[in-house]
């Protein structure tokens, strides 16, 4: 009889390439067992050697005959984000979840395979000059706020990064519709598959990132990129290949009342915002010079 794993997976896109970081080394520990994946993002999973099968939360027909009824099976469906130590902000979400699933952490990091034709595809981001991409707004694009406090790159600040490399680099936004826009780039905030979005990466010269699915995405590639951290930490999302940036410790006495585990929701909810100016978040000139 087949012996399986079944992994659940919840949460946001960048949530689910961070899990592509431990499919070797569960498939490793579990030798004898065949990994089953249900996520919300399936495509980041598709082409990984160690995946068995990958299903779409909400798209599981049949799954409880194939997979729990009578059969020998390992269920894994945790939430590593609400684990004492990623709360406190002391370990990174992967060595959270190496916890859960019994795996010693060695800092793995996510792996993502493009198959023959979504490396040919990626050669449509293809421009004249060298690519910067920047990403400005994360989170769903359905979500109607067009800025987050907590995560997004304050529009002032992102304007003068593409001032910089206007002359040396195609600047391409990555934004949310109704997130503002930068003079003079190429904007993409509509949505694509996710092997799509992350191909733009394999194109570009030079990165600028924030707490989102980019990043994830950049270190599962190699590709070392500029990340800003605001309302979230780098202990628990970021990783060393990359140039992490982190705000200023607020000084104002904002009252956290809605807050309950963690201290900012990832929606940046206005009220919760301890800033009282741009300069209060960022030294702008230090900033400008490190980019």
């Amino acid at each position: 009889m087949d012996k399986f794993i079944v992994w659940h997976i919840e949460g946001g896109l960048g949530k689910n390439v961070a899990a592509t970081a431990l499919l070797g080394s569960l498939k490793e520990k579990y030798s004898d067992r065949k990994i089953v994946i249900s996520c919300s993002y399936p495509e980041v999973f598709l082409n990984h050697p160690d995946a068995y099968r990958v299903y779409r939360i909400g798209s599981t027909q049949y799954f409880y005959d194939d997979y729990i009824k009578d059969k020998d099976t390992l269920l894994f469906r945790h939430e590593p984000y609400f684990q004492t130590n990623h709360v406190l902000k002391k370990t990174h979400l992967i060595e959270n979840w190496c916890n859960l699933l019994g795996i010693e952490y060695t800092g793995q990091t996510p792996v993502l395979n493009f198959n023959f034709v979504q490396k040919r595809n990626s050669m449509k981001w293809q421009r004249d000059l060298p690519i910067l991409v920047i990403q400005t707004n994360g989170g769903l694009l359905g979500a109607q706020n067009e800025y987050s406090w907590a995560r997004d790159l304050p529009f002032s600040l992102s304007q003068q990064i593409a001032e910089k490399y206007r002359s040396t680099h195609h600047i391409i936004q990555v934004c949310k519709p109704t997130s503002l826009k930068i003079q003079g780039a190429e904007v993409l905030d509509q949505p694509l598959q996710a092997m799509d979005l992350f191909s733009l990466l394999l194109m570009s010269d030079r990165r600028i990132l924030i707490d989102s699915c980019l990043h994830h995405a950049a270190a599962a590639m190699g590709l070392p990129s500029t990340v800003f951290w605001i309302g979230t930490s780098p202990n628990n999302f970021g990783y060393d290949l990359h140039k992490n940036i982190s705000a200023n410790s607020p000084t104002g006495s904002t009252k956290l009342i809605d807050s309950y585990i963690f201290d900012y929701s990832f929606d940046g909810v206005v009220h919760e915002c301890p800033y009282f100016s741009l300069e209060e978040m960022f030294d702008l000139e230090t900033i400008l010079e490190e980019v």
